[in-house]
Order: C-alpha cells, then sequence, then structure tokens
C-alpha cells in the first residue's frame, strides 16, 4: 500500500480555499485553525496555510505542446476518477489552463491529464492511465 502524501501550500483567502477544495473538488474537510485547514484530497492530506500575499509562480515548461505550469501538484487517479472530476470541475465553471485531453497518445506513458488552478494561483494537474504499469514508462 502506498502511504499518504503531505502536503502544505499557501492560499491568500481560507474561504475562497474552503468553498474550492471543499466545494468545488469534494475534498472532506480534516482539522483548521484561523490559519491553515487540512483536506483530504483521495487520501492524501493536503492543508491550505494562509498567507495574504502568496502569488503563484509563473514558470512554465512545453510538455507534448502545451505549456506546463510549475510548479503544480496533483492525484494520479483511476481513468473514471479523473472523468468525474473533470465534469465536476467544467461543471463548477473552473476555467482550465489544459483542458482534459490524453497527452502522448499512443506512446510510453500515454495519460489523461487537466490542469486548473485553485483561487489563489496554486496550479493543480491531475491525470490517469489507462494501464497504470504506464506511470514510469520510458
Amino acid at each position: 500500500m502506498i502511504r499518504p502524501f503531505h502536503l502544505a501550500f499557501p492560499v491568500h483567502d481560507l474561504a475562497a480555499a474552503r468553498a474550492f477544495y471543499g466545494g468545488t473538488m469534494g475534498c472532506a474537510e480534516g482539522r483548521s485553525s484561523d490559519s491553515w485547514i487540512d483536506f483530504d484530497l483521495y487520501g492524501h492530506q493536503i492543508v491550505a496555510h494562509l498567507d495574504p500575499v502568496a502569488k503563484p509562480v509563473a514558470v512554465e515548461n512545453a510538455v507534448d505542446g502545451h505549456s506546463v505550469p510549475v510548479p503544480h501538484f496533483g492525484v494520479v487517479l483511476t481513468m473514471a476518477e479523473w472523468q468525474t472530476l473533470a465534469d465536476r470541475v467544467a461543471a463548477a465553471g473552473v476555467s482550465f489552463g489544459i483542458a482534459p485531453y490524453i497527452r502522448f497518445k499512443g506512446q510510453p506513458g500515454e495519460q489523461a491529464t487537466m490542469f486548473f488552478r485553485d483561487p489563489s494561483g496554486n496550479a493543480l494537474e491531475f491525470k490517469a492511465f489507462a494501464d497504470d504499469a504506464m506511470l514510469f514508462a520510458t
């Protein structure tokens, strides 16, 4: 069994983070205070920490013809979970930085991927593989 990871990241507005991660993304909320909130992101612990002056980093790298924001985080989902999340995010009116599509089609590492940002500008990527053995394919 893979152990859950923990990621702490800055947000400029806790109420907006709660609405996005808890409401739009459907993440269960854990502990919280007036300066941070724990969320369950597919079994992983992410923590939104208040930083009123937080600004997203604006670095991008070219990957498969798209400009991928760096840094970013997310989870490798099953194809069904990925599609459900893509539909949920689209229905909420979240703007995709990179709309859901299949990357590296017909090549090792073929994957479904999508990128979008939270209200503080943190970039998220969620991906899925038809064959999980392709996760680290070269």
